[in-house]
């Protein structure tokens, strides 16, 4: 069976920087930073009081009030940005055949606001003041349900749940599902909402968080010697991937072909990344291997680069052993550098910026780099952004439990 090719035709996002692509593409491009302090909950009790987080955010543009109040914030995000990216692609989704069209959202963590608030009210109030709409708040398929039943698309329609690779785990997947035929149109990405007592506390008490709340916009800073841990985020990134031949036939726009897709585990550590990143490589490398091109086709790279200090150099290692002498020659934008770190949000948003370099030419600065650390000496577009001919381009993610996953996106 020849295998059906996968395009993007619609995309949507809500980041720190702002919602519309356009927008958030000039800042990231002008290297503007969307971290800042904790504004939605007090955090004196935290040593890591730095988020990117989402300013005034009441249900976004799409969401009246009342459904507003039904979905916890992550599937606020998704649903949002889900809707964003079905109006950016034109489709007349009441002309297509609903068992065609589906859906595949990923999250690592989900409804954790609603997880806290509910457990906060059953110690308090007791277990028969539980909220009824708890678990279909919290639970991580809220993302991708949702969007569905706002289409009312009855295809293919599931969550991805691994940590920090989740968004990058459901954009495969729903490559998968139209290179096999089993739908025409698909939904896909990444939300998350962890900017919360629980999980800032957690992350800090694993020590995995930048503390540098004085300079908030410099915190996270892949790849510089001075890193001292990742920067929270929330938000989201969904795109419509369409079959080629479907997109064709109704003129629609086209950013960028997902071309492969190459998924790994460590079989490692639960948190702590393989040191050498060998697990990393062999994603890379099977995902180019997937796409049928050359590894020296890549010309820029959006790798993880959360700013930790065993995950930058991980990666890096990674980096230069699947890419040898062509190594060098890549472009690469740690855009965490600006976002933060969205967790199992990542690779959505990510992947949106990786189809913007590959219709632009441009790929995004690495701010906050001024002294790379040992080993770090490829082209990380720092603190400027670049233009290329970007032809091919690869995004990477890898979330704790050793999941690793890279995706490559060529121009149509």
């Amino acid at each position: 069976m020849e295998r059906r090719r996968a395009v993007i035709t619609g995309m949507g996002w809500v980041t720190s920087l702002g919602l519309g692509i356009d927008e958030v593409w000039s800042k990231l491009l002008a290297g503007t930073s969307g971290i800042g302090p904790i504004q939605r909950w007090d955090s004196a009790q935290h040593t890591s009081k730095i988020a990117g987080e989402i300013g005034g955010w009441d249900g976004g543009p799409h969401i009246e009030a009342k459904e507003a109040k039904r979905l916890d914030r992550f599937a606020q995000f998704a649903l949002s940005a889900g809707i964003d990216a079905v109006q950016d692609s034109g489709l007349e989704t009441d002309k297509l055949d609903p068992y065609r069209c589906g859906v595949i959202i990923g999250s690592g963590i989900g409804g954790m606001e609603e997880f806290e608030t509910g457990h906060a009210r059953v110690i308090e109030k007791g277990p028969k003041r539980a909220s009824p709409f708890l678990i279909p708040k919290l639970m991580i398929n809220a993302a991708s349900a949702n969007v569905s039943i706002h289409y009312g698309f009855k295809g293919i329609n599931y969550a991805t749940v691994t940590a920090c690779a989740a968004a990058g785990h459901a954009i495969s997947d729903a490559l998968r599902a139209i290179q096999y035929d089993d739908a025409d149109v698909v939904v896909t990405g990444g939300s998350e909402a962890a900017v919360t007592p629980l999980g800032v506390g957690c992350f800090m008490t694993m020590r995995a968080l930048s503390t540098r709340n004085d300079e908030p916009e410099r915190a996270s800073r892949p790849f510089d010697k001075n890193r001292d841990g990742f920067v929270i985020a929330e938000g989201a990134g969904i795109m419509v991937l369409e079959e080629y031949e479907h997109a064709k036939a109704r003129g629609a726009k086209v950013y960028a072909e997902v071309c492969g897709a190459g998924m790994t585990g460590d079989g490692g550590h639960i948190t702590a990344p393989d040191e050498n990143g060998t697990g990393a490589a062999e994603a890379m490398r099977r995902a180019v291997t997937a796409s049928g091109i050359e590894l020296t086709d890549i010309q820029h790279i959006n790798p993880h680069a959360t700013s930790t200090p065993l995950g930058d150099l991980a990666e890096n290692r990674a980096v230069k052993a699947v890419f040898a002498d062509h190594a060098p020659n890549l472009a690469i934008s740690a855009t965490k550098s600006m976002t933060g770190h969205l967790l199992g949000a990542s690779g959505g948003i990510e992947a949106v910026m990786t189809a913007k370099a590959i219709e632009t030419g441009d790929c995004p600065p690495t701010i906050n780099l001024e002294d790379p650390d040992e080993g770090c000496d490829l082209n990380y577009c720092a603190n400027e952004a670049q233009h290329h001919d970007v032809k091919y381009a690869m995004c990477s993610n890898f979330g704790f439990g050793g999941h690793n996953v890279s995706l490559v996106f060529g121009k149509v």
